[in-house]
């Protein structure tokens, strides 16, 4: 069972999800423009009860409040740190996905003292301009109103990252999530595209690389193995990227699953990556595997 909470942190109010849960405390961020119900697939596969996981709304996104500017790494990473403060926690289990991933990264090498354990979802050290390309579907709902929800989740399940399938009810309910409801009963996402854009922009004046060599704690990275975007593209994360990545680190290891950058969070896979994910956390295994 979930909670929905709010916290001021950082001159704004941030909602997250708390799962309970009697192990260490797992903090999640999400992707680029997801919410913090992109793990409900991972908490139910089991995260939750093994574990006492908070995942966020990203400013911008969700419920939490949206500034017109401030969307860089560093305004991310103090709204997470001031979240934190509030709740009484000091040193935590940090993880997240896609654009979340590399705020983990960034918070492990800015902020090492805050974090125990980084579990990196889909995210290489390394961003690369072309990314704008491999994102563009899933930026394209951001410009656009629905007549209903059930239009919008029609639209959504059309996206190329769903033509091999791995649609389920948990991913429907995450993307019905991010909607918000106008005067004239049409819906829209929650996310402005000119706020993710900004946040885009801001991931590419990042020296990676070397933000990755900062980070001292154990790191899992996590690799999806299918294709992500429009026909032809290849995996978000190649293995030679996540060969560099991990050769960066200097506590690193490599978890490859199958799916997609979005796929994998969910449905059947959820279950075998969030064991992976408890035991990485715990400690409870030397290794990870697939």
């Amino acid at each position: 069972m979930s909670e929905s909470r709010f916290v001021e942190a950082n001159g704004i109010r941030l909602r997250y999800l708390e799962h309970g849960g009697d192990g260490p405390t797992l903090v999640l961020t999400h992707g680029l423009s997801a919410n913090a119900h992109f793990f409900d697939g991972l908490v139910a596969g089991g995260l939750a009860p093994a574990l006492h996981v908070l995942s966020f709304d990203l400013r911008g996104r969700g419920l939490s409040d949206k500034p017109t500017h401030g969307y860089s790494i560093e305004e991310h990473a103090a709204d997470l740190l001031g979240a934190l403060d509030a709740l009484g926690l000091g040193r935590v289990l940090l993880g997240g996905h896609s654009f979340g991933g590399l705020l983990t990264f960034y918070l492990a090498a800015e902020a090492p003292e805050r974090v125990e354990r980084a579990l990196v979802l889909d995210a290489p050290a390394e961003v690369d301009a072309k990314v704008r390309d491999q994102i563009a579907p899933s930026l394209a709902r951001l410009d656009q109103t629905y007549p209903s929800r059930a239009a919008y989740l029609e639209f959504v399940r059309a996206m190329p990252y769903y033509a091999e399938g791995g649609w389920d009810d948990t991913l429907s309910a995450f993307y019905d999530a991010e909607l918000e409801e106008l005067p004239a009963g049409t819906v829209r996402s929650r996310c402005r595209p000119e706020q993710i854009r900004e946040a885009v922009e801001g991931t590419l004046v990042i020296d990676w690389p070397a933000v990755a060599a900062r980070v001292a704690c154990p790191t899992l990275l996590l690799r999806t193995v299918d294709p992500y975007g429009p026909p032809g593209s290849p995996p978000i994360m190649s293995e030679e990227g996540a060969r560099r990545t991990l050769a960066r680190l200097r506590d690193g290891r490599l978890l490859e699953v199958p799916g997609n950058h979005v796929t994998f969070a969910f449905g059947a896979r959820a279950v075998a990556v969030a064991q992976e994910l408890v035991a990485f956390a715990t400690g409870s295994g030397d290794k990870v595997g697939p």
